[in-house]
């Protein structure tokens, strides 16, 4: 899915008791630990905490300014993870924190980020089963874009 980075992003008012900051290694096992939770109902895995980190903080399109995370007295509640070439590579919420707007809060703070950066389009992917996450990303004004294939 794409969002346009031509159109106005709105602002958000995060909720009462949610703190966002950006990710650091002294964070690592918790935001592991809650991209490793969003992946419990499939699409994908998260590996060993050690490989996921190295991983992660050697990426070539790694920024730690662009992993946003939300805590909250508790701990980390969501993390929105995005690389330097204008992707959201993953969006996770914690299950106790869900229905308060922190996906929405971070896709918007991840657009800004990015319109700032002066670039004209933010993408992700998404399986097309995953009726929750795309009316979410069609509630912030991304649409479809589907892959042209090539013939043989």
């Amino acid at each position: 899915m794409r969002r346009d980075l031509s159109e106005v992003v709105p602002g958000f008012d995060w909720p009462t008791g949610i703190r966002l900051t950006h990710y650091r290694p002294e964070l690592a096992a918790d935001v592991h630990h809650l991209m490793a939770l969003g992946y419990l109902d499939g699409g994908g895995r998260v590996p060993a905490l050690e490989v996921w980190q190295q991983r992660f903080e050697s990426d070539p399109e790694y920024d730690p300014t662009l992993c946003f995370v939300a805590q909250d007295a508790e701990g980390v509640v969501a993390v929105c993870q995005c690389w330097t070439s204008a992707y959201i590579k993953d969006l996770v919420v914690h299950p106790r924190a869900r229905r308060l707007g922190l996906g929405r809060g971070l896709l918007l703070q991840a657009f800004g980020e990015f319109r700032k950066r002066r670039e004209g389009f933010v993408d992700l992917k998404v399986l097309e089963d995953n009726l929750r996450a795309r009316r979410l990303y069609e509630s912030v004004g991304m649409y479809e874009v589907r892959r042209e294939l090539v013939p043989d």
